[in-house]
């Protein structure tokens, strides 16, 4: 009995090791850069968000649309879409992740005047989230996870102006609003994750409303060895996609490195990337569903 105790807690110390490919989550960064910036009512966000569909049909064992429009304060009517693949769609006891795969029209933190007109390339404000999902789809294709696990994609999340909370975490509003009365068993949120130099701290609305889960995240990641990506200290409070999930009753946490010089900039580009930081990121996410 010791001996298979032992196993069992060797085996559950490296789920997900191994089975994430940062290479191919790469891929899927470049392959929604080719698209362009993925911005509401453009044909680069019609492109990809067919293409984000058509992942997950090849992937997952069932797929949801949320399609929904918003009217935006400039009066602009935003088409919209949010996807949701899900494994193991019978069982009662779910896990949910997810990440917000649109990008943003305007680089307000960009130094220069012309440039803040022009909109986020998003490959680590986004397609990096986007990538390590389908990294977790790609896995668990391969072996079903112990639980059931729906993988969300949310849209507009940065449209609008999270300086007074206008237009902005769109997907997940919706998504909350229209969730029946079942809860996952918790939800985490990936934005910003493949910076090549990567720092996850804490982040203070997780661990102030859901701190069981940002204890489960964290202890998943020094077990696979990543501990010093995943940072035991906690940073400030950031407005993300896991706001209006956690205002819903969700136990929700944001897992996102803040800290990255190229955000809402135009050089938020490919060769920001990181495949070893999309696989540490990736194993932490399939270790979660193992």
């Amino acid at each position: 009995m010791l001996l298979l105790t032992a196993a069992g807690c060797a085996a559950g110390a490296v789920a997900g090791k191994g089975e994430f490919d940062g290479d191919a989550a790469l891929a899927y960064v470049a392959e929604q850069m080719a698209f362009g910036p993925r911005v509401p009512n453009t044909p680069a966000h019609q492109k990809a968000g067919d293409w984000l569909m058509a992942q997950l049909q090849a992937r997952a064992d069932s797929v949801e649309v949320q399609a929904f429009t918003h009217v935006s304060v400039d009066g602009d009517t935003l088409r919209l879409r949010n996807f949701i693949g899900r494994f193991r769609p019978e069982a009662g006891e779910r896990i949910l992740l997810l990440a917000h795969w649109d990008s943003r029209p305007h680089a307000n933190q960009s130094r220069n005047l012309a440039q803040q007109q022009r909109p986020v390339p998003g490959a680590n404000d986004g397609a990096s989230g986007v990538a390590v999902l389908l990294g977790v789809a790609d896995a668990l294709k391969r072996r079903p996870p112990a639980f059931g696990v729906d993988l969300l994609f949310v849209d507009g999340e940065d449209y609008g102006d999270f300086g007074v909370n206008k237009d902005v975490l769109l997907g997940s509003r919706h998504y909350a609003a229209t969730a029946g009365p079942d809860r996952p068993l918790f939800a985490v949120l990936f934005d910003m994750v493949g910076d090549e130099d990567l720092e996850i701290p804490q982040e203070g609305y997780s661990v102030e409303r859901a701190p069981e889960v940002v204890e489960r995240v964290w202890s998943k990641a020094r077990d696979l060895g990543h501990g010093r990506v995943f940072r035991a200290s906690v940073s400030g409070a950031v407005t993300d996609d896991h706001i209006p999930l956690l205002d819903a009753g969700f136990r929700a946490i944001d897992v996102v490195d803040f800290d990255y010089p190229h955000w809402h900039t135009t050089e938020d580009t490919l060769d920001k990337v990181s495949a070893r930081s999309l696989e540490i990121v990736g194993e932490v996410a399939i270790a979660l569903v193992r």
